[in-house]
């Protein structure tokens, strides 16, 4: 593994940002089933139905057919959270969980990573809203829901004007975010390269460093994948960012983490 990686995990300067892929394998529902379930609520065929938008805007007509994501929110809840699901067969669960992570960013909306911390243990903030902030504890680690919590259906991410929203990067929590990666490396993980969460992120984090007095001595991002990408390379590795060393950190082929500076 990467030294500088290993470095900054065990001294306690890296940040991780989990993805949707860190609980594929708990079979949570795909984007798929959520839109062929809204189709079905609003009458609709699915296989048609799919066809008319991406999920962001399938999402949107929902809201706009039933008043709320209220309803849909409520299913997502229940299906991402099925009783027989036990978390400490995670292995992945478990290795976030035990790391050496002061702060968990995650643009999932389930409940499974404080639902792993409790069960291992470790004691942790949740932050969901800018009411989160103001009761933390110095020390603890903290659990960033990015793109919002099933606690809160105000704070979630779903539908396509909330995702528009979220792409001024002005909220309390992108102010947060600012804040966290000035002194810390940002270790992706469960995102594909194609993902435009992840992308924008990225492209976020290197704007924020970009507008610092001291980009220069900006610490390594890291994204981990199942394969070298070629193209993430060329095209992650364009932004501006200050001083760079291009680089591109491998591994045996089904495993990599791509670094970038």
């Amino acid at each position: 593994m990467n030294a500088e990686l290993l470095h900054a995990h065990r001294t306690n300067k890296l940040m991780l940002f989990v993805g949707a892929g860190v609980s594929a394998n708990l079979n949570l529902p795909t984007w798929s089933q959520l839109t062929a379930h809204i189709a079905t609520e609003l009458g609709y065929d699915p296989k048609i139905f799919s066809t008319y938008g991406t999920a962001l805007a399938l999402a949107e007509f929902y809201k706009k057919k039933k008043g709320s994501l209220g309803p849909l929110r409520s299913w997502m809840d229940r299906e991402w959270h099925k009783p027989g699901t036990d978390i400490t067969q995670s292995e992945i669960h478990r290795l976030i969980t035990l790391g050496k992570f002061s702060r968990i960013y995650t643009t999932n909306y389930d409940r499974w990573l404080e639902i792993a911390h409790d069960k291992f243990g470790v004691p942790y903030d949740k932050v969901a809203s800018v009411a989160d902030l103001v009761s933390v504890t110095d020390g603890r680690r903290q659990i960033v829901k990015f793109h919002g919590d099933f606690d809160d259906d105000a704070s979630i991410v779903l539908d396509e004007t909330s995702y528009f929203q979220r792409l001024n990067y002005d909220s309390p929590l992108d102010i947060k975010l600012s804040n966290d990666v000035l002194g810390n490396s940002v270790l992706f993980i469960g995102y594909s390269l194609s993902d435009i969460n992840i992308r924008l992120l990225f492209y976020r984090l290197t704007e924020m460093w970009g507008r610092s007095a001291i980009s220069a001595a900006r610490p390594k991002s890291y994204v981990f994948t199942n394969r070298p990408n070629p193209v993430a390379q060329e095209v992650l590795g364009q932004w501006p960012m200050g001083n760079r060393d291009d680089c591109f950190g491998g591994g045996r082929p089904e495993e990599s983490a791509h670094r970038f500076p």
